[in-house]
C-alpha cells in the first residue's frame, strides 16, 4: 500500500475516532480514573484507543502499535519495521473539562522515520495531515510555518508535566522565555500546539512529552517548514522522530536563539533584558 493510501486510511480512522469523542461529550457521562495517581484517563480514552486498534488491525494486519492506553510499551520505538503511534485523545484534561483543544493523533513510522501524520481536532473541525517529503495540510489546504526571525515578537507555546515535583525546573525556562518573547500560550494539547506552529498561529513550541503526543504533529510541523529538533542530543538507539525529551519546534529564524535561551535557563544563567 502506498503512503498516500495509508494516509487516507489514517484520516478515515481519525475521523471515526473524532465522532466517538464528540458523541461522548454530548452524552455527558464521562467516567475517569487517575493513571499512576497523577494522569487523568477517561473511559472514552480507552474506547477510542480500542476503536483505532481494531481499525488499524483490519486495514494493516500484524503491524505494531504504540498507543497511550492499550499499547504503551515504549520499547517499541527501538525496533525497526512498521509502527503506528497513536494518541486516542490528546488533551484528556481539556476533554474532561469541556474545553475544545482536543485531538486524535495518528502517525505511521517505518524503521524509526515518521512517514505520515494525522491530527484531527473534532471540536475545532480541523484535520492536519502530512506526508514525509510531500507537504502538510489543514483540511486539505497547504500550510506553512511562520517565517519570523525575531524572538521578541514571537508567540511561544509549552506545557507542563502532571507531576508537580517536576515543574519547578521548568519555571526557570518559563521565566526566561517570557522575558524574551511576545507571550506564552499553554493550550494543553501537544499535538495541536505542533499543528499551530505548522500553520503559523504559533512561532514556537518546546516541551517534553511522550512519543504518542508528538509523532504526528512533529512531522506536520516539519513538512510545513518549521525547524524540528531537541535541546540536547538524542540517546543512541532511539529514533529522533520518536524521542520526546526537550523538543523544540519553531520558525527556522528563531530556532538557534530560543534553543540557546532554554539551555541557558537550564544552566541557571540568562539575561532578563
Amino acid at each position: 500500500m502506498s503512503s498516500e493510501q495509508r494516509l487516507n486510511k489514517a484520516i478515515e480512522i481519525a475521523n471515526a475516532a473524532g465522532r466517538m469523542v464528540l458523541e461522548a461529550r454530548e452524552a455527558d457521562n464521562l467516567e475517569h480514573h487517575f493513571k499512576d495517581g497523577q494522569e487523568l484517563v477517561t473511559t472514552t480514552d480507552v474506547a477510542v484507543d480500542t476503536l483505532i486498534r481494531e481499525q488499524l488491525e483490519m486495514c494493516f494486519p500484524g503491524e505494531q502499535r504504540l498507543s497511550e492506553e492499550l499499547a504503551p510499551d515504549r520499547d517499541a520505538v527501538e525496533h525497526g519495521g512498521a509502527l503506528w503511534v497513536v494518541d486516542p485523545i490528546d488533551g484528556t484534561v481539556n476533554f474532561a473539562h469541556g474545553l475544545r483543544h482536543v485531538a486524535v493523533s495518528i502517525a505511521y513510522v517505518e524503521d524509526g522515520v515518521t512517514q505520515l501524520g494525522v491530527v484531527h481536532a473534532p471540536f475545532l473541525n480541523e484535520t492536519f495531515t502530512a506526508l514525509r517529503g510531500v507537504g502538510a495540510w489543514r483540511n486539505g489546504q497547504p500550510i506553512k510555518a511562520s517565517n519570523g526571525t525575531n524572538l521578541e515578537h514571537s508567540l511561544v507555546a509549552t506545557g507542563f508535566p502532571y507531576r508537580r515535583d517536576s515543574r519547578p525546573p521548568l519555571m526557570r525556562r518559563l521565566h526566561a522565555v517570557l522575558s524574551h518573547c511576545r507571550d506564552i500560550r499553554r493550550n494543553g494539547a501537544a499535538a495541536l500546539d505542533l499543528c499551530d506552529v505548522a500553520c503559523g498561529r504559533l512561532d514556537a513550541y518546546y516541551e517534553t512529552v511522550s512519543p504518542w503526543d508528538f509523532a504526528a504533529g512533529w512531522l506536520i510541523a516539519r513538512e510545513a517548514g518549521a525547524a524540528t529538533g531537541h535541546l540536547y542530543p538524542c540517546p543512541d538507539g532511539i529514533p529522533e522522530d520518536l524521542y520526546g525529551e526537550n523538543l523544540l519546534v519553531c520558525s527556522r529564524g528563531i530556532f538557534d536563539e530560543l534553543g540557546d535561551l532554554l539551555r541557558d535557563a537550564d544552566a541557571g544563567k540568562f539575561n532578563d533584558h
